[in-house]
């Protein structure tokens, strides 16, 4: 599956316009995670909010996103997944419009909702939109994918530090004019898509939670992404920087984050595994999230732990994306939904609960909390260490196959991906 075209010539990049059309549209998506990096000082000092009420923009957008995942699979199985991907960025559009035009720290939290919504009916559509319309197979999907989100992570904070300099107001202006025309790219260039055969049922996701495999790996990104947004959320008020340098700051963490994606991870993965690549790789950045913790008020040593903490979060990005996928025994859409539903609740938390125990013990101690969760998930992977082998052991014989096949026609690429897909699907059966 995952690893069904590694051994393939195929590029990942070697795509139809339609595809780079929806990857545009994701990468100004994720750009709505770091965008607000750069001008959560300038907002807190603006607004005359706390830091921690700050840090709410991140967690009503991300915790409204993970709750909205689970209705995605139902809504774009009734209207089509194109039609989704027109509803979530208009409503992208929308939100991120009224959130620059907002006068109180409330209002733009309320905005950044609405705006959470749009954004999980897109990202959840994206995905499986890329992944059928992609001319790579499923591995060059996941790695366009992947290089979608990483230069949406990476330009963000640019984007806001830049347009934050001008007005705190510029960032979320400036993500409603890109959105526009990702809007119109879509509505131009992806082809109408036929109804699924099948209704998803809005209980579809929780019953894939069900299988072992997806819900410790699920754990095991809510764990990740605690460390994650915990560093993203709150790091940048000990900086105490203006926003083009805390753009500067979070441009530079984006860009390892792209770019170990995309070439760092295939490697790493190809050389050491799933397993041995997602264990040291989580034992990594709890060890960088640690000495955030110790020299979170050495400006030097937190901004340069920032930064190199991207190498990781690369790395797991897409490490994991292909591991919840090969584990999973269910529709690809809705092991999509649960799985993000699962791990944006980590992320959206997080930032927030940050914020308090900066409040109630020190500015330390949020990071100590980070770090410790992060081991938690190392704990938690190690349950399921036994799907891990199995995945990589499916991944191995699905690149031979590619690799024997050769640039091989679309019929024995197919053939590929569902034989591993029914090893998979057998091993979940035994393992429930």
């Amino acid at each position: 599956m995952s690893g069904a075209h590694q051994g393939s010539a195929t590029s990942p990049f070697n795509q139809p316009k339609a595809v780079f059309a929806v990857a545009f549209a994701c990468v100004v998506s994720f750009m709505g995670i770091g965008l607000v990096d750069p001008i959560l000082p300038a907002i807190s000092n603006q607004l005359h909010a706390s830091p921690s009420e700050t840090t709410l923009l991140f967690t009503s957008y991300l915790v409204v996103t993970a709750v909205a995942m689970l209705i995605t699979n139902w809504v774009s199985s009734r209207i089509g997944a194109k039609r989704t991907l027109i509803a979530g960025l208009i409503l992208i559009v929308i939100f991120a419009g009224l959130a620059g035009s907002s006068n109180s720290i409330g209002a733009i939290i309320d905005f950044r909702a609405g705006w959470g919504v749009g954004n999980a009916l897109f990202i959840a559509t994206s995905l499986a939109v890329i992944v059928a319309s992609a001319s790579g197979g499923f591995a060059g999907a996941i790695v366009l994918y992947e290089t979608a989100l990483g230069l949406g992570i990476a330009i963000g904070p640019l984007v806001g530090g830049t347009l934050g300099e001008i007005s705190w107001r510029g960032p979320f202006y400036g993500v409603s004019v890109l959105m526009a025309i990702a809007l119109i790219a879509t509505v131009v260039l992806v082809e109408n898509t036929p109804k699924p055969a099948h209704k998803t049922s809005l209980s579809a996701p929780f019953r894939a939670l069900r299988h072992r495999g997806l819900l410790t790996m699920s754990l095991t990104a809510l764990c990740y992404n605690w460390g994650f947004f915990t560093i993203l959320g709150y790091a940048a008020f000990p900086m105490d920087l203006t926003p083009i340098k805390l753009g500067l700051v979070f441009f530079g963490w984006g860009l390892f984050v792209a770019l170990f994606a995309v070439f760092g991870a295939p490697r790493l993965q190809a050389r050491f595994g799933i397993a041995k690549t997602m264990y040291a790789n989580l034992a990594l950045f709890a060890v960088i999230t640690l000495g955030i913790a110790i020299w979170v008020l050495d400006k030097p040593a937190l901004i340069i732990l920032v930064i190199v903490s991207g190498i990781v979060c690369g790395v797991n990005n897409t490490v994991t994306t292909q591991a919840v996928m090969t584990v999973s025994p269910v529709e690809r859409p809705v092991a999509s939904a649960a799985y993000s539903f699962v791990r944006f609740i980590g992320g959206g938390i997080a930032p927030y609960v940050a914020g308090r125990l900066v409040l109630a013990v020190n500015i330390h101690f949020p990071f100590y909390v980070a770090a410790g969760v992060v081991a938690i998930g190392i704990v938690i992977l190690s349950t399921a260490h036994g799907l891990l082998g199995e995945a990589e052991r499916n991944q191995a014989a699905a690149a031979a196959a590619a690799s024997a096949h050769g640039p091989a026609s679309a019929e024995a690429r197919a053939e590929i991906e569902l034989e591993a897909e029914e090893r998979a699907e057998a091993l979940s059966g035994d393992a429930d």
